[in-house]
């Protein structure tokens, strides 16, 4: 069934003028549909495949089984797909480390040899100490896929609360660990979900939802009363005791926090629930016995309060209250007014990307044009100096305790691996740490350049690029197009070492910064939500449109990739310009834009994109929900749609039915397929998981690209 014939040669790849798996020759299941019609604010809309929603049900297992037999067959097909995930696994075949952090004596950091996995937690006594291994997931249960959630040493580093994810869900269970014998007590914490660990003492403050009853597992619960419980060490979790619940308000969030010197309790309450962006902010000041929580900003807007810290009976208070690009204000709780204010770090014309304190000092982080820039000033806000970086890239870390004399930060970009630096405060100075050894890589092989292209109405929209030296702008080459486009979060140009495996072949990666992003602020993010969604749509079409214009490659040699409000980003697109690129990658998306408050905490994402229970968010909605705009006959892209039957964030439910929908309505010109991981959530479960995953794309991308390796480029 080949129809390999003639090839031309291209940049690292081979050229293949025809496809050998036709897709006229797959087979999808004969999806069965219900008669299931919802009128909102009086228009009739269908949801044949509602039946789908019920992802624990025999029908729905039998259907996820039909579609795999499809997908893997095809799959196993692709000649060098067996080589490429080789491929893969051996570039991430290297130790990997995050930042230590400090508690008393002890310092804490995770390492993953290459390939496990899961990360190994690891202790050891002062930087010069031996480290030890304290928790090794890849002991326990589940076959690699249970993961380590939380991880949090009480002040006294006397004791860890460490939280356990099975199979990629957002639940955890914490347990208690006496770090000095490493003996996990008995102490056991069931249906923590939006959670933080805060200690006091020898107790903790956390947040759960109620038990959905006897033998009840945990896609039956109930997303819904969430609160607050103190947990004294030692004691089971029956008598916990209850801090905080808001009845009246069932879909809230509402977590604490303490501040280092644990003076401080600090509740936090959101309602996304109800389309705010923002929080309330509460503090009881333990130095003073109060029972109550105290308000410091007791209504909910579009208003975000995050305290970094307290200094003596005040509090630092992050807040973009008047200043969009965000700043950081002094609070009295005893005097919260907003004209009792001090500020600290006036907002600045570049967004604040994030702000922490470690040796009496603050560290503040800036985006200029989705570039890190890192300030230290004295608690008063006096500019002392900045940290000198490696270069242009994203840099994050900087916090510590009190009295810590020097700090740890993460650095990387497009073409630099995530590199750990050590700043010492007293001498200004930074020193690597510790540097990852990419098997093989060679940066000086590959170049990165910022660019910015004009969206549809006039924007300038950031967008950078990474490609090996010598490309030539002929318009061939291949051309993966990366984004994200949504809820204040910034989808920063960071280093993979996977993604080499297509760059050495050949490939050119973009990576566009979208409105609706954090990229510039909250101004920037807000030109993204709501009614203002379709402009992430047509920031997205002007970025490939502008790699096609400016030869990086052709709507034949375009592929474009997205995850979660990613995956939702691709499904529009794909809807609105199915020319514009030859294959297409959703990735648990969220593509009922008219049902996805109702599935676990989907409500939580109303303040981003409405809702379709208001009758103008509905018309806004429905014009652009992936699954309700396939169009007939057309010929979209060439799509692998990932999803994974944990997933209970954006609920597998919206893959099930859009995949179900585009299979049936889409022409037969090219493959439609989806990709259901078992024992994984909304991201992979484990490392094996993860690079499979990657492995498969990156081969279903060539392959309907009408590539395949150079010769001896893939072993």
């Amino acid at each position: 069934m080949t129809m390999q014939k003639r090839v031309s040669v291209a940049v690292g790849v081979v050229v293949l003028t025809g496809t050998a798996l036709l897709a006229q020759q797959l087979h999808y299941p004969a999806t069965k549909k219900v008669d299931q019609v919802d009128v909102y604010h009086g228009t009739k809309v269908a949801d044949p495949y509602r039946w789908l929603e019920d992802d624990t049900s025999p029908q729905t297992a039998a259907w996820i089984e039909a579609e795999n037999k499809v997908t893997f067959p095809y799959l196993e097909a692709i000649p060098y797909r067996p080589q490429l995930q080789a491929r893969v696994k051996q570039l991430s075949d290297y130790a990997k480390y995050s930042s230590p952090s400090r508690k008393g004596p002890y310092y804490f950091f995770t390492k993953n040899e290459g390939l496990q996995d899961q990360s190994v937690l690891y202790i050891q006594k002062g930087l010069e100490g031996t480290p030890e291994v304290l928790i090794d997931p890849n002991t326990w249960e589940g076959g690699g896929t249970t993961r380590l959630g939380a991880f949090a040493p009480s002040a006294d580093a006397k004791y860890a609360v460490y939280g356990i994810s099975k199979s990629g869900s957002d639940w955890q269970q914490y347990k208690v660990m006496e770090l000095g014998t490493k003996k996990t007590l008995p102490d056991t914490l069931d249906w923590v979900k939006v959670s933080g660990v805060a200690w006091q003492k020898d107790g903790f403050y956390y947040s759960r939802y109620p038990e959905p009853g006897t033998g009840k597992s945990e896609k039956a619960a109930i997303n819904e009363d969430h609160r607050v419980y103190f947990h004294q060490v030692g004691t089971p979790q029956s008598q916990d005791r209850q801090i905080y619940e808001d009845a009246a308000n069932p879909q809230r969030f509402n977590t604490v926090k303490t501040t280092d010197d644990e003076r401080f309790a600090l509740l936090t309450v959101s309602d996304r629930g109800k389309g705010k962006d923002g929080n309330a902010l509460f503090a009881r000041d333990l130095s003073r016995g109060e029972r109550e929580f105290n308000p410091v900003v007791r209504d909910i807007g579009n208003e975000s309060y995050g305290v970094v810290d307290n200094v003596g009976e005040k509090l630092l208070v992050e807040t973009n209250k008047n200043a969009p690009n965000s700043r950081v204000v002094l609070v009295d709780p005893k005097r919260p007014e907003e004209a009792n204010w001090k500020t600290i770090l006036p907002e600045r014309p570049e967004p604040l990307q994030g702000v922490s304190t470690a040796g009496g000092k603050i560290f503040a982080t800036y985006l200029k044009d989705v570039t890190t820039h890192a300030y230290v000033y004295g608690l008063d806000g006096t500019l002392e100096n900045e940290v000198e970086l490696p270069g242009p890239g994203t840099a994050g870390g900087f916090g510590g305790n009190k009295d810590d004399t020097f700090v740890f930060y993460t650095f990387n970009s497009l073409n630099v691996p995530p590199t750990i630096f050590r700043y010492d405060i007293a001498t200004k100075k930074s020193s690597v740490f510790r540097q990852p050894k990419v098997p093989g890589y060679n940066p000086d092989l590959f170049e990165t350049k910022a660019v910015f292209y004009t969206s549809k109405d006039g924007t300038k929209i950031p967008m950078f690029i990474v490609h090996k030296k010598g490309l030539k702008l002929d318009g061939t080459n291949p051309t993966l197009l990366y984004a994200y486009g949504g809820f204040n979060i910034v989808q920063s140009p960071t280093f993979s070492a996977a993604r080499l495996a297509l760059l050495e072949q050949g490939f050119v990666y973009a990576n566009a910064n979208l409105r609706g992003g954090g990229e510039y602020g909250e101004a920037w993010h807000q030109q993204g939500m709501k009614l203002k969604k379709q402009n992430v749509f047509d920031d997205f079409i002007a970025a490939g449109e502008w790699l096609i214009a400016n030869k990086y490659t052709s709507h034949e040699r375009l592929a474009i990739q997205g995850g979660s409000n990613g995956g939702l980003l691709i499904g529009a697109v794909i809807n609105q310009r199915p020319d514009l690129a030859r294959v297409a990658i959703p990735q648990v998306g969220v593509m009922d834009m008219l049902r996805f408050q109702k599935f676990t905490i989907g409500f939580n994402w109303i303040a981003d994109y409405g809702s379709s229970d208001n009758p103008e968010e509905f018309k806004a909605l429905y014009a652009y929900s992936p699954l309700h705009n396939i169009k007939a006959g057309v010929k979209y892209p060439a799509t692998l749609i990932t999803t994974a039957d944990h997933d209970d964030r954006v609920v597998p439910a919206h893959s099930f039915k859009y995949a179900a929908t585009l299979q049936e309505r889409a022409s037969r010109d090219t493959p439609i397929l989806i990709r259901i991981d078992t024992k994984s959530g909304h991201g992979a479960s484990s490392q094996t998981k993860a690079l499979e995953t990657t492995g498969d794309i990156y081969a279903f991308i060539m392959y309907n690209l009408g590539l395949k390796p150079a010769p001896g480029t893939l072993q």
